[in-house]
């Protein structure tokens, strides 16, 4: 195989946390590679918010100068297509890919995101990032003090009714189905005046995405502004797993403190690893593991574990 095809380090996933280790990476002056399929998951999110200096961009803004930047840096390339293997080698892994490329690496960072998995509930997938939401620091701000409901039920729902009070006072739990709360957390939501209820729900009405009713099986409806709930997900790559890569209880990637995971060589960064799903987030650990997987080659150079 050709030195155009062997790197100190391949990342696979290009969105912010894999393009942030490739800018640590590029700027140690180590060969790097990326591939990407080019498909985010926020790609449907109009705006992103609470990341200093690119509060309020769109997504594609803030990734389209990210990779311009990473761009900048020689030792960095980029290459659009999807992983579909790793395999162990001798002196690090062997990366194939859908297009029939075979790339060799001595480190491996994995920076790809889950997948969230949509209840079966009409135009719930259409308002997803747009209307029904994940998280309140990213969007809260600007549906605050509008009606808004929060989609769950038991200790969860209780939780996050909690949370999301303290932008808006209009605030309904959509327990979809018979609550599970206890007698305490209901009375502790109704005295907050946080409404509980339980119809099940047939459908989100909206435009483009913009949510404007709450359907019920009943026929009834309810006018609603915006909807927060946290979905159940799997990792959107199936490979660390299928390499050794042991999860965590919740489904992520399990990592150390400097964001290496189970198996020896590969190293993980972003929503694949973490609850916390900010765009500053995955920035700031991409960052973190770069700086780690750059150590790490340096260390095994002066051990003489790699030539």
């Amino acid at each position: 195989m050709s030195d155009k095809k062997h790197f100190d380090v391949i990342i696979i996933g290009g969105s912010y946390s894999g393009l942030a280790a490739a800018m640590a990476l590029g700027r140690a002056l180590r060969k790097v590679l990326i591939i990407d399929s080019g498909k985010p998951c926020n790609r449907q999110t109009p705006y992103s918010h609470n990341f200093l200096t690119q509060d309020g961009k769109t997504p594609k803004e803030i990734a389209t100068l990210a990779k311009q930047q990473v761009t900048m840096y020689d030792s960095v390339e980029f290459f659009n297509s999807l992983a579909t293997k790793v395999s162990k080698t001798e002196n690090g892994f062997e990366v194939q890919t859908s297009s029939g490329d075979i790339f060799k690496s001595k480190k491996l960072i994995f920076a790809t995101g889950i997948k969230d998995e949509m209840p079966s509930i009409k135009g719930f997938s259409e308002c997803w990032g747009i209307s029904v939401l994940h998280c309140p620091y990213c969007h809260g701000y600007e549906v605050r003090n509008e009606t808004t409901g929060i989609f769950g039920n038991g200790e969860y729902g209780f939780e996050f009714s909690k949370l999301i009070s303290n932008w808006t006072k209009d605030l309904t739990l959509f327990t979809n189905g018979k609550s599970i709360l206890t007698v305490e957390q209901s009375a502790i939501l109704e005295r907050h005046q946080i409404k509980i209820m339980e119809k099940e729900i047939a459908e989100l009405e909206h435009i483009n995405g913009q949510l404007q009713n709450i359907i019920f099986k009943d026929g009834s409806k309810k006018s609603v502004k915006a909807i927060y709930t946290r979905l159940p997900f799997e990792q959107h790559c199936p490979i660390p797993e299928q390499l050794g890569c042991e999860l965590t209880e919740d489904g992520y990637i399990k990592i150390d403190d400097a964001h290496k995971t189970t198996i020896n060589g590969i190293f993980a960064s972003g929503d694949n690893v973490t609850r916390m799903r900010t765009v500053a987030n995955a920035v700031s650990m991409g960052t973190t593991t770069g700086m780690m997987v750059n150590k790490e080659l340096i260390e095994e150079k002066f051990t003489n574990k790699s030539k």
